[in-house]
């Protein structure tokens, strides 16, 4: 085996041993399995690039040198093959699409086979931590692997093999790919659009380029960053995205229509055929986070006499792309909803059994079109349903339906804004990878590195003898507050502000007052205990009213903190009433800097007189 790190730089010798150049990259026949090395591409005299046959020329080789079989004057110089690439220049440090671990990876080394003295092929894409090192030094690696070893901590190959590599970085669409090779077309749309999430953004218009038009419909749709997909559709030419819209359901297409500027969206419009302009317009009249914004137009309605052969037949006449039909809605001689029929209860029924009699007289569940989309999906889960019919509140006429998995997509999003409101992290576990124990610590606790700076600026002014007595309790105080936005932002997602039996605000700021006032009197309770245990110790009694004045610091803050929880509860429920998010890390940077401000006064009245 070898890589190509280990040839590239190595001297190509002529057969009669003279230097001709330095291997500068290999070129790959594309359409087959394990892909031979057909080019050998070097920097000859004055860096001059040249490129020659493979099978031809190369007589032996290996990680020192490239020999050639005819002395530098019988060499003819050849080009590039529509079918073939340049590993070094199209792979190499380049991301490219594991379609077998549906991820985006970057090449670090390639791995090479000799199956002979003079023929090599290419196994695969080295993406782990070995190609670094190997490109940095081979001894570094042979070092860095000794080490692990030894400590019992084995660094493997990450190797990803050729038919499971998918080329993005560049346009390869001339390329012909083996027919063994799985590419993008092969994945799950759910699988393209988290590849295409990982992917850096000037690389995603490419990926979208090289899907169909359902393709692209599809993943598009699973995009969960509207405003990415959104992008993705400023880019696109207006012809290939309005084709693509279409192909979209409507509610999805919707969706996306809205996150764009009016006048790319009415010309995107206007392109499309008229019953799909009409589906998406009608959606985008109702208002953001409505059952109507969210329900699409395609299902299957019909009225009370109609047969279950009849329905068998209208389903079989159904488009390939309309939308998974789970049950048939009935509707009266009025046209109003009327009843409903699932499709496992059509299997099982007679051919000549009409809808109106297995509807029956059950009352359908179903919504408006101006609900909330959050009361509409819990709705949907509390009825173990898998659609709901969306009605007109005037003649009762079926609009849509809101099916399971756009319920879901709404809870899944609620769920992440409560997350974020909470502080909590909504971002996949691997995403912080790069980002360092130390700042996911500041994350998770703040509280920690705003003591660390108080007590740096009490240093610097009185010195850390002193900082550290007067701000010996101050992490109270901002653990309180810390808690105290836990506290009001469990408030908030539990109790809606409409509710009836929610608490009023009023009754919020009193018990949040009664709080403040129970924690401040335990600090002050525990002040008094430290300030005794103090005062008996040899050499500490002249730390008890710096100590001390510390504490009822603490107190005040902790107080302050609970008597502005109301205030935090009112924000959250503006910006909620406004559709805005809420970052609940800023809200705690927030308090702790208010419990901060509240210690550093209260230090003035108690503890600084003691100070100097």
């Amino acid at each position: 085996m070898i890589y190509l790190s280990q040839m590239l730089g190595n001297p190509v010798l002529d057969a009669n041993g003279e230097k001709i150049g330095v291997v500068n990259d290999l070129g790959i026949a594309t359409r087959e399995v394990f892909p031979r090395v057909t080019s050998l591409a070097f920097q000859g005299p004055g860096k001059t690039p040249f490129m020659i046959s493979w099978r031809k020329y190369v007589d032996t080789f290996d990680d020192n040198e490239v020999r050639l079989a005819v002395p530098a004057t019988d060499i003819r110089f050849s080009y590039l093959q529509p079918d073939e690439v340049l590993i070094g220049r199209d792979l190499l440090n380049k991301q490219v699409v594991d379609t077998r671990g549906m991820r985006v990876v970057r090449v670090n080394d390639l791995k090479l086979s000799d199956t002979s003295s003079s023929q090599l092929r290419l196994l695969g894409a080295e993406v782990g931590i070995r190609g670094i090192l190997r490109a940095l030094s081979p001894s570094l690696e042979k070092l860095v692997l000794r080490l692990s070893h030894a400590l019992g901590h084995e660094i493997p190959e990450k190797i990803i093999a050729w038919n499971y590599m998918d080329l993005i970085d560049r346009d390869l669409s001339n390329v012909k790919l083996s027919v063994s090779h799985q590419t993008l077309d092969d994945l799950h749309p759910a699988d393209v659009a988290d590849i295409i999430e990982q992917l850096d953004p000037r690389l995603r218009g490419q990926v979208f380029a090289q899907l169909d038009d359902d393709q692209a419909a599809e993943a598009m749709a699973e995009l969960d960053d509207d405003e990415m997909a959104a992008k993705i559709v400023g880019g696109m030419a207006d012809a290939d995205a309005s084709r693509m819209l279409s192909e979209m359901d409507p509610d999805d297409a919707a969706e996306l229509v809205s996150e764009l500027d009016y006048d790319r969206a009415e010309k995107l419009l206007r392109l499309m055929g008229i019953n799909e302009q009409r589906a998406i317009r009608q959606l985008l009249g109702y208002k953001d986070d409505t059952a109507g914004r969210i329900m699409t137009s395609e299902f299957v309605a019909v009225s009370r006499d109609t047969t279950v052969a009849e329905v068998a037949e209208r389903m079989r006449a159904l488009p390939d792309d309309f939308e998974p039909v789970n049950y048939v809605y009935v509707t009266d001689e009025a046209g109003k909803l009327a009843g409903v029929v699932s499709v496992r209860h059509l299997f099982v029924s007679d051919a000549t059994d009409t809808l109106g009699k297995l509807a029956g007289d059950d009352e359908v569940i179903s919504a408006k079109p101006d609900d909330d989309q959050e009361d509409v999906a819990e709705d949907i889960a509390k009825y173990n349903l898998l659609a709901m019919p969306v009605v007109d509140e005037k003649t009762g006429k079926i609009l849509g339906i809101v099916t399971v998995d756009d319920a879901l997509d709404v809870l899944e999003e609620e769920h992440e804004e409560d997350l974020q409101i909470a502080g909590g992290s909504t971002g996949d576990a691997g995403s912080h990878e790069g980002s360092g124990e130390l700042l996911r610590l500041v994350r998770h606790q703040m509280w920690f590195f705003f003591w660390m700076v108080a007590e740096m600026v009490m240093a610097l002014a009185w010195g850390s003898p002193t900082a550290l007595a007067v701000g010996f309790a101050l992490p109270v105080a901002l653990l309180v507050a810390d808690e105290m936005v836990r506290y009001v932002t469990a408030f908030f997602l539990e109790h809606d502000e409409d509710d009836e039996d929610a608490p009023s605000l009023g009754g919020f700021a009193v018990k949040g007052i009664a709080l403040g006032l129970f924690w401040a009197a335990v600090v002050l309770l525990v002040a008094t205990a430290t300030g005794r245990v103090i005062t008996t110790a040899d050499g500490l009694a002249g730390a008890v009213p710096l100590a001390l004045g510390g504490f009822q610091a603490t107190a005040v803050a902790v107080l302050v903190s609970f008597v502005t929880a109301p205030a935090y509860l009112v924000l959250l429920r503006r910006r909620d009433d406004a559709g805005k998010d809420t970052s609940g890390l800023v809200l705690h940077a927030v308090a702790l800097v208010v419990a901060l401000v509240a210690f550093a006064c209260a230090v003035l009245v108690t503890a600084a007189p003691l100070v100097g």
